[in-house]
C-alpha cells in the first residue's frame, strides 16, 4: 500500500509555517475512504493513517518524515485476538473513537453507572476523552448495565465494546 499523499500546499510546501493541524485536515480530505484511525506526533512530524475497507497491510517500517511535509501510511496495529463476544440478549456500547475511558466525571468521584444499574436511555455511562475533549458515552435506549468491559483510565479503540447492557425488567425500553 502506498502511503497516502498531501495534496500541494498553498505555502507551495515552503517550511514548517503552516501548523501541523492544517496538515492534518489535509491529508483527512485526500484519504480515499472514510477515517478509522489517525495517529499524529508532533516530534519529527509523523501521522500515521487507518481509513475504513482499507486492509491493514503486513508488518511495515514507517517511512522517516519528508521535510517540511508529513509521510501517512496505515498502522499494522498488533493483534490483540479476537475480541470477547457479545452474549445473545444484550446490547453493546462501543466507543465511538479512539481515546481513553473514563468511568466517573472526575478523579475520586463515584461512577457513571455499576453493574446492575438501570439505565435510561440518553443517560451517561462513561466518557471517552480524546485530544483533551470530553465525549460523553450516552445510553441508546434503557437498560440494565451487565458488564463493564473498559477499565477506568484505560486507553481505548474505536469500535471497542466498552459496557453491555441487558433488556431492563419487564423488557420496556
Amino acid at each position: 500500500m502506498r502511503p497516502a499523499e498531501l495534496p500541494p500546499r498553498a505555502d507551495g510546501g515552503a517550511g514548517e509555517s503552516r501548523p501541523l493541524h492544517e496538515e492534518v485536515v489535509d491529508l483527512a480530505r485526500a484519504l480515499p475512504g472514510p477515517l478509522r484511525r489517525l495517529t499524529v506526533r508532533s516530534g519529527d512530524r509523523a501521522v500515521e493513517v487507518e481509513w475504513a475497507g482499507t486492509p491493514a497491510p503486513a508488518a511495515a517500517p514507517v517511512p522517516a518524515p519528508q521535510p517540511g511535509g508529513l509521510t501517512a501510511v496505515a498502522p499494522a496495529p498488533a493483534d490483540p485476538g479476537p475480541e470477547p463476544e457479545v452474549p445473545e440478549g444484550t446490547v453493546a456500547v462501543r466507543a465511538p473513537l479512539v481515546g481513553t475511558f473514563y468511568a466517573a466525571p472526575s478523579p475520586g468521584a463515584e461512577p457513571f453507572v455499576r453493574v446492575g444499574d438501570e439505565v435510561e436511555a440518553g443517560q451517561t455511562l462513561g466518557i471517552v476523552e480524546a485530544m483533551k475533549l470530553m465525549n460523553p458515552i450516552l445510553a441508546d435506549a434503557a437498560g440494565v448495565v451487565a458488564e463493564i468491559r473498559a477499565g477506568d483510565a484505560e486507553s481505548v479503540e474505536y469500535d471497542q465494546v466498552l459496557l453491555l447492557l441487558r433488556p431492563p425488567p419487564g423488557g420496556a425500553r
